[in-house]
């Protein structure tokens, strides 16, 4: 597990080095939200996981502070790319989202603090499966995603005849 403050440099095994995807994961959208990745590692399965904090800022929200269902889904999506992107090797990453699903279970209001999560749940030859959610600081969820990935492995030489 990689904790906040530790690189990938510092810590032995096969852990992908995605620390420069700390904290926006490479997207501006996520901090203009209020969001930021956290912690990544890969468990004892080879599945990647990823942590990270989500304090809604204004962009995220309505004109009543509550965040819209979209921003769920952008953070969402982007937790569960991260993970799988940590779980791959070499060059392999995601390609695309080919399905998502995002369901909200209660209101996420602006200028609360929340805790992202998005995790492997299989890694398969040409598409990946990752769940991500987000909780509130009781651990009750407030809205949760599961998708399927298209992958990318440019290291895999040719179909086999």
């Amino acid at each position: 597990m990689i904790q906040p403050g530790t690189t990938v440099g510092a810590v032995t095994g096969r852990i992908k080095d995605m620390d420069r995807w700390l904290g926006d994961g490479g997207m501006e959208l996520i901090g203009t939200v209020g969001a930021s990745f956290d912690a990544y590692g890969v468990d004892g399965e080879d599945l990647g996981w990823v942590e990270g904090s989500f304090t809604p800022a204004a962009a995220a929200c309505n004109p009543h502070g509550i965040v819209q269902a979209g921003v769920h889904g952008l953070l969402l999506d982007a937790a569960m790319n991260f993970a799988i992107n940590a779980a791959l090797a070499g060059r392999a990453r995601t390609r695309a989202t080919l399905e998502m699903k995002v369901e909200t279970m209660r209101p996420a209001e602006r200028g609360t603090a929340y805790r992202l999560r998005g995790q492997v749940v299989r890694l398969a030859r040409q598409v990946a499966y990752g769940e991500g959610t987000v909780t509130d600081d009781a651990g009750r969820l407030v809205s949760r995603s599961t998708g399927t990935f298209l992958l990318h492995r440019p290291d895999d030489g040719p179909p086999a005849a």
